[in-house]
């Protein structure tokens, strides 16, 4: 458990850091026999900055309680 909360830490800290990230996918507009066109869009995949948070407390919490039972 407490490297899964090391883990969890180090995840957390990225998410408060890195608040999301941008895809960028392809979707076909018009498809005529040879002729294809094609249209390319940026989407945003994000999460709250308080998620991140929750996450590196959890990672906290598993890590302490590693701790205390050996």
């Amino acid at each position: 458990m407490k490297v899964l909360g090391i883990i969890l830490i180090i995840a957390g800290l990225a998410m408060v850091i890195i608040r999301g990230f941008s895809v960028q996918t392809e979707k076909k507009v018009l498809d005529v026999g040879p002729v294809e066109v094609n249209k390319k869009e940026n989407k945003w995949v994000g999460w709250p900055t308080y998620a991140g948070g929750i996450v590196a407390v959890v990672g906290v919490v598993l890590v302490l309680s590693g701790n205390k039972r050996h």
